[in-house]
């Protein structure tokens, strides 16, 4: 009997036995096959979590940044322990005791799915799973990728220490509102650092990974509220809280940025503008956009934030000036419905949702706004973030009658006389306050629009090539094409130094005599007959004149003389154009290049024939703080040595490479001075330093430009339409772009100072009568006598006249009569003489193509 016994006892332990054996050979042929092809875990000791590249201003202020996921990372041993406990509760409480997979969990969660038939399946992930499905698997519920999970989490395991699991996890997690990883759902939610959160708002965060989307903590609050609870509760079981702070913690509020209970941490960024965004296109050319948008960067920017400002609005302030006088409403083009606006809450709604420009700050605040009633004579206006009066905000009658509105078929309405003339119910219209010049006090609401007439702007040290300040239209948020760098116009006129910079190189002088009369010119499209902007000519004309005066006959028989070529090579030298066509026409700008390069372009002009690089970035630094750029390549020679004297300054070697001659850079400046001392820009620019610069005009006054320079600042500026149109016969380089150089520089000035220009060694100076170039003597003075600058060793013949090599039109004259006989100077014995003739200019412009 008792061996009868033993033997059901030995079958029955030897069925349990193979049985068991089967089920691990099962098991294990289970693993074995599923661990076959699997990704290396190995690369994630590698790994570098896609984060947020920011920009910086030189101050150190934050003014940007661009990520495809908003993640900042963060090493594990910066994450407070308060955190990765209330992750670790909430998620996997044996973390630090399991070796990837939690066989308790897993059995908890199949008797849970069991019971529920199926309803209630819950993961029973660990963390470590968790990183090995988002990193290397899909999130997909099915049991092969479980088995496949806990496989590379055991290798996982072998390889990566707890905390750098920890790591990878708690910067990798989605958790909701476009945050990736702690450090960023802490900003997000709580305008936050992560050593500022308190037990309840950690135990918020680690509510979020189970379903980001449901638990929002504004549209979910109970949920959320529940979830984070639990998550303290959890704290407490596991020793990470005490009983107080469990009890204190669970009674506060829900509060949230998204609640309205902080601000949101972008209040803090300035809205995205044409500086920044100008960087991102850049540097995304330079790295590849994948890089830069993931990469880390730490972006040092050269903008100075207070003259981008001054930039921003002298533009804004010269094209709404002329889009207010042209007079023509054209609004914004959005609308309301009207069961929108019956109650203040719902227009608001509708209003925040409506895509306008809210970056205007041009004489105050632009605030969108929605008509909401219109009177015999005024129209009551609901305002974006402005409470509402007793009486509510009104349009009065008088602010709408300098325009018309365009009828559908294109041609303009009656002038306005009240507000029902331009506005209707439900229209979205932008709007600032009109205040007292005398005390700042209301006056009124006025309406405002972007002008549809567009320009650029952009300012830069021009021995660094930093580029200080940049707009790029009149607004980034209704027009993010940047016309500084991105726009291809004709410069005209402002091209003009170029070829001048070329004549001088190949032995001309400012005291050069070139012919100015008509010519003629056989082209495939028929004859060509360039003309002055004044319709008029001056005869033999020192150089000069030429430019100061802006003439374009002179400029074509100067480039003639020289030959195209020749200055198209300078053009690209300068790096104005990349291969310039060598056409006579292009010396007065017919071909298109940027602001951009132009005003870089003029920089070497003023900083003596050297070199620059235009930069909108001193410096860049990748997610480890290396720096991987930077601009200034100068060398300081003394910055380590002790025989510096007390209060002197060490010595900076440039490796810049010189692209003209020093001497020929300081007589091309010495004659765009002239053009502002004198000359097309006499009228537009005064300010209390040395300042040269060059007007450009182009036909029918399509796009009209303004590049000037102190010692340290050169600015440029050009204003015309998308899609080019005449902007009228009063538009000019000097009275439309003069005015934004003239209120920018003003400022600048104040900032950066500026002097005489630096005078070249190997030189001397000759007094030139600048209207006929000849010799006067050493001591003669007058409006008429200019000191023009010479290299050493080389004498100017003077009286020779160059004409190009044109042959003259049969019907039209070598040049208009000069209209007065001679002026006067006084000579070095006190004594005044009569010499000349002077030229009779008429009417001084900008010139242009022809």
């Amino acid at each position: 009997m008792i061996r009868f016994i033993l033997s059901i006892f030995g079958a029955v332990f030897t069925v349990i036995t193979m049985g068991l054996f089967m089920v691990a050979l099962t098991v294990g042929g289970v693993f074995w096959m599923y661990g076959q092809d699997l990704p290396s875990h190995e690369s994630l000791a590698q790994y570098k979590p896609p984060t947020i590249s920011r920009i910086y201003s030189g101050e150190g202020q934050m003014i940007d940044e661009f990520a495809q996921e908003r993640r900042l990372f963060v090493p594990a041993e910066e994450i407070p322990d308060l955190v990765k406990h209330a992750f670790i509760s909430a998620e996997d409480k044996n973390f630090y005791t399991h070796h990837g997979y939690d066989l308790r969990g897993i059995a908890a969660a199949a008797y849970e799915a069991i019971r529920s038939k199926g309803e209630n399946v819950r993961g029973a992930s660990t963390i470590t799973q968790q990183v090995m499905k988002n990193f290397l698997l899909s999130g997909d519920r099915q049991a092969e990728r479980k088995i496949k999970e806990i496989i590379l989490a055991t290798r996982i395991e072998g390889t990566l220490s707890k905390e750098q699991i920890l790591e990878l996890y708690m910067n990798e997690i989605f958790l909701g509102q476009n945050s990736y990883g702690v450090a960023a759902a802490a900003q997000t939610y709580f305008n936050k650092t992560l050593s500022e959160l308190a037990p309840h708002e950690a135990a918020m965060l680690a509510s979020m990974p189970q379903a980001p989307g449901r638990y929002h903590p504004v549209q979910a609050k109970e949920r959320v509220t529940q979830r984070r609870n639990y998550v303290l509760r959890e704290m407490l079981e596991n020793g990470y809280i005490d009983e107080a702070t469990y009890e204190s913690e669970v009674k506060l509020p829900l509060r949230s940025v998204q609640n309205g209970d902080f601000e949101s941490f972008r209040t803090a960024i300035p809205p995205r503008n044409y500086f920044t965004d100008e960087i991102r296109r850049q540097l995304s050319e330079d790295f590849g956009e994948g890089e830069f948008f993931t990469g880390g960067f730490t972006v040092r920017a050269t903008i100075d934030e207070d003259m981008q400002v001054v930039a921003e609005h002298a533009l804004q302030e010269q094209l709404e000036d002329y889009d207010r006088s042209a007079g023509v409403w054209r609004g914004t083009g959005e609308t309301i419905a009207a069961d929108k606006l019956g109650d203040e809450a719902s227009w608001r709604a509708a209003l925040a949702e409506v895509s306008v420009p809210r970056d205007i700050t041009l004489n105050g605040i632009w605030y969108p706004a929605v008509v909401l009633e219109v009177g015999s004579n005024d129209a009551r206006i609901g305002i974006e973030n402005v409470q509402e009066d007793e009486d509510g905000h009104w349009i009065p009658a008088k602010d709408v009658q300098w325009a018309r509105k365009r009828n559908a078929d294109g041609s303009l309405g009656k002038k306005a006389s009240v507000a029902g003339d331009l506005l209707e119910v439900g229209e979205v219209v932008l709007v600032r306050r009109m205040t007292s010049d005398s005390d700042g006090s209301f006056i009124r609401w006025t309406l405002r629009q972007p002008s549809e007439v567009q320009g650029g702007f952009m300012a830069m040290d021009v021995n660094t090539g930093r580029v200080i300040a940049m707009q790029g239209g009149f607004s980034y948020q209704d027009s993010v094409f940047n016309r500084a760098t991105q726009a291809q116009r004709q410069p005209g006129s402002s091209f003009k130094p170029f070829v001048y910079a070329a004549a001088l190189d190949s032995g001309y002088s400012p005291a050069t005599i070139v012919v100015d009369a008509p010519i003629e010119i056989n082209t495939p499209q028929g004859l060509w007959r360039p003309r002055n902007s004044s319709n008029k000519y001056y005869g033999p004309t020192p150089l000069r004149t030429g430019i100061e005066q802006s003439r374009n006959l002179m400029t074509i028989r100067l480039a003639q003389e020289i030959g195209m070529e020749v200055v198209a090579g300078y053009a690209e030298r300068f790096g104005v154009y990349d291969n310039m066509g060598p056409y006579l026409a292009n010396s007065l700008g017919s071909e298109e290049t940027t602001l951009y390069k132009m005003v870089a372009a003029y920089a070497m002009f003023a900083n003596g024939g050297e070199r620059v690089m235009p930069t909108l970035v001193d410096r860049i630094q990748d997610r480890y703080g290396r720096t991987i750029y930077r601009h200034d390549r100068r060398t300081c020679v003394d910055c380590s040595s002790p025989d510096v004297r007390p209060g002197a300054a060490p010595r900076i070697e440039s490796n810049r490479s010189r692209v003209m001659d020093a001497i020929t850079a300081y007589q091309l400046t010495s004659m765009m001075k002239g053009v502002v001392d004198r000359g097309t820009a006499a009228g537009a620019i005064n300010l209390p330093v040395p300042i040269a610069g060059k007007t450009g005009t182009t036909n029918d006054a399509r796009d009209v430009w303004f590049i000037g320079f102190s010692s340290n600042i050169v600015a440029g500026c050009y204003i015309g339409f998308d899609r080019p149109r005449p902007l009228g016969r009063r538009a000019y380089g000097s009275s439309m772009c003069g005015p934004v150089f003239q209120s920018f520089m003003s400022e600048a000035v104040k900032q950066f100072g500026g002097g005489p220009f630096e005078v070249p060694p190997g030189g001397h100076f000759i007094k030139i009568d600048r209207y006929t170039g000849s010799r006067l003597p050493d001591s003669a003075s007058g409006p008429y006598v200019v000191a023009e600058y010479f290299r050493d060793g080389w004498e100017p013949i003077f009286g020779l006249a160059y004409d190009g090599g044109f042959a003259m039109g049969s019907n039209l004259p070598l040049f208009e009569e000069v209209g007065e006989s001679g002026r006067q100077v006084t000579t070095s014995g006190g004594n005044t003489v009569t010499v000349g003739p002077k030229a009779d200019f008429g009417t001084v412009s900008s010139g242009g193509l022809y």
